[in-house]
């Protein structure tokens, strides 16, 4: 017997299979709570972060004893793609934890999981440890207590796909910025990327009589200044990977002052924190794929993936799949112009086939302005995906406000986004109206930009 999957009562237009899965988490929870037994779910990462996840499964002999699998399966699956981690722990149910080792192998339904968290990321093989709910290591959340250092001149920057953006912060104050037009995912040579990453922090460096720190914000999972997946860097060879890894400590190193690097959805998230001075932040961008960036009720950093875009949010087995990780229902299909690309041919939207990504999405968004009926309905259809979505985003973060970004959200798409979202809480989640709450970026919010977020990032002893 497999996972019950619930209809959510209030339908995207375009998309009758939509399965939400906080729906079915939900339902197998209310059910199992009278009959069930614990269940840990473990996480080790690189340092000594751990977390550590409980839940109820069913008996062994019980008739839904088979649905254990799928809904226990999906959790691992978000959590991997929130938190990290190279070593699975599953406390109790031994047929559960031995399902979830065959998963999670070399020739597994998991396996592009068990290869890019093991080999890829933390450099090490991927191991599932079966044992009792006991053995499962206490958890492990520190964070760090990232950013909001404003004192000195500093230098910000950010690496995107096409510029790279370098500002000189004194005090918190950004006296230079500019953005150059780079193309770092053609380039196959690790010593372009650091002549373009040295040339920008020297110009900044240039502007004020000296550095005292160096932050800055980029695409991919970096694990201590070292980017270990950036889709930035997808031109460089394998055998020379290892010169990028290292990039930023060399410059580190070369320069002599402190200098962090992390994820940009991580900087977008402090600096929402940093300008409506409140923490429990979760940023969510809407663009090519799915980022984000979480800061926690303490205003900590924690070191986490926050790969969102490769974390469930739909059981539909009808569910787009995801076209790198190979899996369904996951995040990319649902929060960026995927999706709009994906819905377009049901709102009877042809887009041009000859054209950049960026230029179909204007091209969808310009029919949206002019009131289409079809374009409407891809955006609500977002937005309800989206208060879904959130909803069980909220089972996994602590969360007081939601930034809502990315390119998906311009014009009227925004209101759409939050309109959809709105309607969800309202109809399926009334506890998390007032709990939590959803911005789009306006002045406020943008008041501490990108560049001096990330500058603050270093703390200087």
């Amino acid at each position: 017997m497999s996972l019950k999957l619930v209809s959510p009562r209030v339908a995207p237009p375009l998309d009758e299979d939509f399965r939400p899965a906080i729906l079915a988490n939900q339902n197998f929870r209310r059910k199992v709570e009278p009959v069930g037994e614990g269940l840990v779910i473990g996480l080790e990462r690189s340092g000594d972060g751990f977390s550590r996840v409980e839940t109820k499964v069913y008996p062994l002999g019980h008739p839904n004893f088979e649905s254990n699998y799928q809904y226990v399966e999906r959790i691992v699956k978000f959590l991997l793609w929130q938190r990290g981690g190279h070593t699975l722990y599953v406390g109790g149910s031994p047929i559960v934890a031995e399902y979830l080792k065959n998963a999670y192998s070399d020739h597994g339904a998991q396996k592009f999981d068990y290869h890019f968290m093991g080999e890829q990321v933390y450099e090490k093989e991927f191991s599932v440890v079966c044992c009792s709910v006991d053995e499962v290591p206490a958890s492990r959340e520190t964070g760090k207590l990232l950013g909001r250092n404003l004192q000195g001149h500093r230098i910000g920057f950010d690496l995107g796909a096409s510029d790279r953006k370098v500002s000189a912060v004194v005090d918190g104050a950004s006296i230079y910025s500019e953005e150059v037009i780079w193309e770092p995912r053609k380039n196959t040579d690790p010593e372009y990327h650091y002549r373009e990453v040295m040339t920008a922090l020297k110009t900044a460096a240039s502007k004020m009589p000296r550095v005292d720190a160096i932050g800055g914000s980029s695409a991919g999972i970096y694990i201590d200044n070292r980017p270990m997946v950036a889709s930035l860097f997808r031109g460089i060879p394998q055998d020379q990977f290892s010169e990028i890894k290292n990039m930023f400590l060399r410059i580190r190193d070369e320069l002599g002052v402190p200098l962090e690097v992390i994820n940009d959805g991580d900087v977008t998230a402090l600096a929402g924190s940093m300008s409506i001075e409140d923490n429990g932040i979760l940023g969510i961008a809407l663009g090519s794929s799915e980022a984000a960036g979480y800061v926690n009720m303490e205003g900590h950093i924690m070191g986490w993936l926050n790969e969102l875009a490769f974390a469930p949010i739909d059981y539909s087995p009808n569910a787009p799949m995801e076209e790198w990780s190979g899996d369904k229902g996951c995040g990319a299909s649902y929060f960026s112009q995927q999706c709009v690309f994906r819905l377009a041919p049901k709102a009877g939207i042809e887009i041009p086939a000859d054209v950049t990504d960026a230029e179909k999405l204007k091209f969808v968004q310009e029919k949206l302005e002019a009131g289409h009926e079809g374009a409407l309905k891809i955006w609500q259809s977002m937005g309800i995906y989206l208060g879904y979505g959130i909803a069980h985003y909220a089972d996994f973060y602590d969360i007081k406000h939601v930034l809502i970004l990315g390119r998906c959200t311009s014009g009227r798409g925004g209101n759409l986004l939050l309109e959809g979202a709105n309607k969800v809480f309202e109809t399926e989640f009334p506890e998390l109206i007032g709990k939590i709450e959803l911005h789009l970026p306006d002045e406020k919010i943008r008041r501490v930009g990108q560049s001096v977020a990330a500058a603050s990032l270093p703390v200087v002893e």
